[in-house]
């Protein structure tokens, strides 16, 4: 299979890449290389086997029809190149807008014009539902739990975008799914909840489990913003891997739809968890520090994942202690390349 990839040099572009190499896919990879480790992750992923890269940001929409011209088309596409963080985007929201929405709307664009018949996959976010201010929930000794609904935030819940990131994601979001419906694109969106794993540069805003492992090793403090207690459904990255190529596959039952994607009720955890787990790994504890909570910060998000499972027969495989194990033993291989991108 040809297969594109945006954002081809981030933490999840990475392990895509790397999978779909190993099956001898032929591999197209898109990048500006903005972010942090993103060079360090094309340099792997060369060293890996035989890919096609090109430096391209997704707001040229002028570059993005240049290259779609000369190589295209493509038997799927996965649009994982985005701005990535709720402060960032507070902080500028039309380089957010640009990126997220209007650099989507490009790709969407040159697809339906020169590679019709593409498999085309979009890594949206939970952040569409905003603050779910209509989900029950009790506060427990260092966790919040989930009372209603009990399984999870259903795909059908109501979308309240909150934050300059959640609106740019999830307009992008709903043009995904419509070019589905009116151009007859085959599209699939993935609202993601909190992946982590091998290869994740993480920073303070985005990519916190890694950013936490990151510091902890590092033995530098931690900031914790709120009380701690926040909880996120963990999914690790080999899990969304295998959701992907499953949706390759099966594009004929997923075409069109919309699935929440995370680790689900099974594997969840407060901040104040995982630093937990990092002590029963026989890390010393990192100094935290509290702060005040940040604007548009869920206090608890769970995924159901029910209904990628009912369709597509997917379902996480690992769980959170062995997928944070894996995660530490990557940090620890890599301290002298990470440290170079820690201040």
């Amino acid at each position: 299979m040809k297969i594109l990839i945006t954002g081809g040099a981030g933490f999840i572009g990475v392990n895509v890449a790397e999978s779909f190499i190993k099956k001898r896919y032929e591999v197209f990879i898109i990048d500006n290389l903005s972010r942090k480790g993103s060079k360090e992750n094309l340099k792997f992923l060369r060293d890996k086997g035989a890919l096609i890269f090109e430096q391209i940001d997704i707001r040229n929409g002028e570059a993005l029809i240049k290259y779609f011209k000369d190589s295209s088309p493509f038997d799927a596409i996965l649009h994982l190149a985005a701005q990535v963080a709720v402060t960032t985007s507070i902080n500028n929201p039309k380089e957010d807008f640009d990126t997220n929405a209007l650099g989507t709307l490009n790709l969407l664009e040159v697809t339906r014009k020169f590679s019709p018949d593409s498999i085309f996959i979009y890594s949206s976010t939970n952040k569409v539902y905003g603050s779910l201010k209509d989900v029950v929930i009790s506060e427990r000794n260092n966790y919040y739990e989930l009372v209603k609904p009990k399984s999870g935030v259903p795909e059908n819940w109501n979308l309240d975008f909150y934050s300059p990131y959640g609106c740019s994601k999830g307009a992008a979001d709903q043009y995904v799914r419509d070019y589905s419906r009116i151009y007859g694109i085959k599209t699939v969106v993935c609202r993601q909840s909190c992946i982590y794993g091998r290869h994740q540069f993480g920073i303070e805003d985005q990519g916190w489990v890694a950013w936490f492992a990151i510091r902890t090793i590092l033995g530098k403090p931690i900031y914790i913003y709120g009380n701690g207690k926040q909880v996120r459904d963990l999914l690790f990255i080999d899990d969304l891997v295998d959701l992907y190529e499953v949706i390759i596959r099966k594009i004929e039952l997923a075409k069109e739809k919309i699935f929440n994607i995370g680790g689900g009720p099974k594997n969840c955890a407060s901040l104040l968890q995982v630093l937990e787990i990092f002590k029963k790994l026989g890390c010393k504890p990192a100094k935290l520090i509290y702060k005040d909570w940040r604007p548009g910060d869920q206090k608890i998000y769970i995924s159901d994942i029910c209904l990628a499972n009912e369709i597509l027969g997917w379902k996480p495989k690992i769980d959170i202690q062995r997928g944070i194990g894996n995660l530490f033993d990557w940090v620890r291989d890599n301290k002298r390349i990470i440290n170079k991108y820690v201040s």
